[in-house]
């Protein structure tokens, strides 16, 4: 990926990040309520994943942060169960194989947490996110799990990390 790395993410990159996160929202068309574009947890990413069995994780280009992407319990679910959470990218990250890098260092990072399944909630609409769930092994759910609080989100998934 050349100049494109992934790490750790850091306090100082809360706002970027948050506003990456934002931007590629409102581009996909997605509504602010009842989706990640309202997470109180938003603005302070590096602090709300500052816990055991959380991370997140950021792209960055010639020192830009691109996307990010990350792994926490699923809200209110079983505690074998994880949710990749929040992975979005600028365009200008897109194409480059970005997301397949960023996919399984997340659930590399969750099988070293001892999860045997990650949930993902995302929109149906959103084709190429989903195709490349499905390509690493996520298949389709008929409704919600746990409590996201994502109640506009209309796909979900899940995958077995065994």
């Amino acid at each position: 990926m050349g100049a494109i790395k992934i790490r750790t993410i850091k306090r100082k990159d809360n706002e970027v990040i948050a506003q990456v996160i934002r931007d590629v929202l409102l581009e996909m068309g997605v509504p602010k309520i009842g989706t990640a574009y309202e997470d109180t947890s938003l603005d302070m990413m590096f602090e709300a994943y500052d816990h055991p069995r959380h991370s997140y994780f950021v792209v960055e280009e010639k020192g830009e942060i691109i996307g990010g992407g990350g792994i926490a319990p699923l809200e209110n679910g079983d505690t074998d169960t994880c949710e990749l959470q929040k992975m979005y990218f600028l365009p200008v990250a897109r194409g480059k194989g970005v997301g397949h890098e960023m996919i399984n260092l997340c659930l590399d990072f969750a099988k070293k947490q001892g999860y045997s399944k990650c949930y993902l909630e995302t929109m149906p609409y959103m084709k190429a996110a989903r195709k490349l769930y499905k390509k690493v092994g996520f298949t389709e759910l008929e409704g919600p799990r746990g409590d996201t609080g994502h109640y506009s989100c209309q796909a979900w998934m899940i995958k077995d990390l065994d």
